[in-house]
């Protein structure tokens, strides 16, 4: 296919896949599940106001959010989802109450009929909708707010300091007085109740709750439905379907053959002073994966010690809610700024001379970062220790969303960052675009995936204070599939086959036609895909529909993964200078390697809606992110990183038995994480779910079994290994980039 045809193709996906995306995100903004303006009981006494429920639910952002259990399956995995807790919780209150009244006999004492009976009464009494669109005003049967009122008091002996529930909390690793106001408590308690109502209460005209019966718990009538079931088969038809395709398109596309120049045309291009300028960048990447894999071991501890770390109280100034956001930011920020700053020194390698102030461009995007970081991580602890108020929080401390935790004013200023590193890509790269050389079309690309970097963050700018948890949801997902996983893995893929053209082992031509094609399939599913994360969050059937069908999509090209990692493997043995190129190009294998275990294998388990319907919020979530954003991601972070370190210090010896130490024991240490302890858990939690509910898999009886905390405690071999490997790449870095430059 020609360049032309490809890119027609290009602009039709990316068009069309938005243009429906932002079609469901209206639906989404219509249908989602309705803030009352107030709740009164059937009498019509007044009980609590939407404005409680929304500031309930800015304190619940402030503690962390779904940095401390989840909400509608995201979040973290200790502490119970609480909507999951909640129903069960008010269901057994419900059941004890009227088979005390019916029966004068506890509720498990009951005969079956009689179970059968009082269940059937609650499911109506529950999935009943009572909200008036007209009035805005949702009413509930006093049972129901004296469950409520019964709820409170226990997640108040919870979250502040109730001496009877200490081993419980302990076992979901809240720290004593993580509230510290009985009136912010209350307000969180409606909260709580406002997004379990979501879960059990049908829509208007259905039979369906708003959140598509999840979770899942067959006392209160929440069963796999029939959609699920419909379009998880369909989804495994497109699978192999779009699998089909692939092969079909893979056997008539000839194989592109290898170019072997004699030299390696790095070894004499011109390194910009704002080129050496980058070589600050790795040594605070490599500072933020040390500190990162630190509050990884102390949140991980936390599964098992809750209050504590090997007897040491630090709950009390770093709770695991802390170490948890710093642990996923810092992940972010690293693999961000390891890529960041490989498009900063590739940009002006091409025509080696720098723009005017490139250099102070460099140096003030890294001071610009170092702020983000720092003063990100500073305002959550402050939100998360209650020093702020609900609108200081919101804008300076804990946002309480997963991946984008960090207050509004630090996001704003990550977004003002990445514009800025934009237009220091720009400014190199346009000229020699406006020249039309032969590397015209992939110099495009790449600065189209580097826009999108800058655009697609700001999605996170599109939802406020007290916006509906759905509609923050929709946009919150744009930021963390769209652009963590969506238009990186576009940057990735330009720039791996960029090096490739650059070191004359690929024809530009071809390679970015490649590119091209590779973009289309990825971002057919991937743009879409989107939706797989939306199934339960309060939004329409049709958005598990299109979710269903194009994430299944998502792997397809995955499939061939192999066909890449062996042309890698084979372009690194081309020719004798490649030699010196190993292990960077090993951290690209890997990338495949991980690409199809953690993205493919691990991501499709839980994507289809039947299996989510299961397993959302279980240590299946976990296992597919470990091995996705670290192994493919961070991988490739850390690849880019060694092709850029081979290129600037290019006669510089490296210490190849120290290299790779860390690349095996990162390698091995992440796959022992993920099969001694994150896989066996995250089975043994689905087959809970299924027989029990979502509510048994994530309680602290199940959570805290000894077979399960074997299997938790087996992670500390993995996680050993794989600290290990990041001190030897810590050392790795620092002891090459402590040399003089290159003559």
């Amino acid at each position: 296919m020609s360049q032309k045809k490809l890119w027609i193709a290009f602009s039709l996906v990316v068009g069309l896949s938005f243009g429906v995306l932002l079609y469901y995100g209206a639906q989404i903004y219509q249908q989602a599940p309705p803030v009352p303006e107030q709740v009164v009981d059937e009498n019509g006494t007044p009980l609590f106001t939407g404005n409680d429920i929304k500031d309930g639910q800015n304190v619940w952002q402030s503690i962390g959010g779904q940095e401390i259990g989840s909400i509608w399956g995201h979040g973290a995995y200790v502490a119970p989802d609480w909507t999951a807790d909640y129903l069960h919780r008010e269901a057994q209150y419900l059941l004890t109450k009227w088979s005390g009244e019916e029966y004068s006999r506890p509720f498990d004492e009951l005969s079956n009929p009689e179970k059968m009976f009082l269940e059937s009464r609650l499911q109506e009494f529950l999935r009943t909708n009572t909200y008036d669109e007209a009035t805005g005003t949702l009413v509930i049967h006093s049972e129901r707010y004296e469950a409520f009122e019964h709820n409170k008091r226990h997640y108040t002996g919870i979250f502040m300091e109730d001496p009877e529930l200490d081993e419980l909390r302990a076992a979901y690793a809240i720290a004593k007085n993580t509230i510290k106001s009985q009136d912010r408590m209350d307000k969180m308690a409606t909260f709580f109740f406002w997004a379990s109502w979501a879960c059990v209460t049908e829509r208007p005209g259905s039979d369906v709750t708003y959140t598509h019966n999840w979770p899942p718990d067959e006392q209160i009538g929440n069963v796999a439905t029939s959609d699920l079931v419909l379009w998880t088969g369909f989804s495994i038809i497109m699978l192999l379907v779009g699998i089909g395709i692939m092969i079909f398109v893979q056997a008539r596309t000839r194989e592109e053959e290898t170019l072997r120049p004699m030299e390696d045309p790095l070894m004499n291009q011109t390194i910009t002073p704002s080129m050496w300028a980058v070589k600050k960048y790795f040594w605070v990447v490599n500072l933020l994966i040390l500190a990162q894999v630190l509050l990884g071991v102390i949140t991980a501890h936390y599964g098992v010690e809750g209050d504590g770390f090997y007897g040491i109280d630090i709950a009390k100034f770093i709770p695991y809610s802390i170490t948890r956001t710093w642990h996923i930011q810092l992940a972010i920020f690293w693999i961000a700024t390891s890529w960041l700053a490989t498009g900063l020194y590739i940009a002006p390698s091409l025509s080696g001379r720098d723009p005017k102030f490139q250099k102070s461009g460099v140096n003030v995007l890294f001071v610009a970062l170092l702020i983000v970081v720092a003063g990100s991580m500073i305002g959550q602890w402050f939100g998360v220790m209650q020093r702020l108020d609900l609108v200081n929080n919101f804008w300076f401390g804990h946002q309480g969303y997963e991946y984008v935790d960090l207050g509004r004013f630090w996001q704003i200023l990550l977004v003002v960052g990445l514009f800025l590193w934009l237009w220091l890509m720009m400014r190199p790269i346009v000229p020699i675009i406006r020249k039309g050389t032969s590397e015209r079309g992939m110099l495009i690309l790449f600065l189209l995936s580097c826009a999108a970097i800058a655009l697609f963050y700001g999605a996170g700018l599109m939802w406020g204070r007290t916006t509906n948890l759905a509609i923050a949801e929709y946009w919150r997902w744009w930021v963390v599939h769209l652009w963590v996983e969506g238009f990186f893995e576009v940057f990735a893929t330009v720039v791996a086959a960029f090096l490739f053209t650059r070191m004359g082992l690929l024809g530009v031509k071809s390679a970015t036609n490649n590119v091209l094609f590779a973009t289309i399939i990825f971002l057919s599913g991937g743009i879409l895909g989107t939706f797989h994360h939306l199934y339960f969050t309060g939004t329409p059937t049709g958005v598990m529909a299109v979710g269903a069908t194009f994430s299944a999509l998502e792997v397809v090209p995955l499939v061939l993964i192999g066909f890449e990692a062996y042309h890698n493997y084979r372009m690194s043995k081309a020719t004798e200078w490649l030699k010196d190129y190993k292990w960077p190009i090993y951290f690209l294998l890997s990338v495949a390697f991980w690409n199809f275990l953690g993205a493919g294998i691990f991501g499709f388990i839980i994507n289809p809606p039947i299996a989510l319907f299961y397993m959302q919020g279980l240590n299946t979530t976990p296992l597919h992110g470990h091995a996705a954003l670290f192994g493919v991601y961070g991988m490739l972070g850390i690849g880019l990183i060694l092709f850029v370190l081979r290129s600037m210090y290019r006669k510089v010896k490296w210490n190849d038995k120290l290299i790779s130490f860390t690349f095996w024991s990162l390698n091995i240490g992440l796959l022992l994480m993920l099969f001694l302890s994150l896989l066996p858990v995250g089975l043994m939690q689905t087959v809970a779910s299924v027989k029990e509910g979502m509510w048994y898999a994530r309680s602290a009886e199940f959570m805290q079994h000894p077979v399960v905390n074997v299997f938790k405690w087996l992670r500390t071999v993995g996680d050993t290994i794989f600290a290990i490997g990041t001190l030897t790449l810590f050392w790795f870095v620092y002891k090459l980039t402590i040399k003089k430059k290159r003559k």
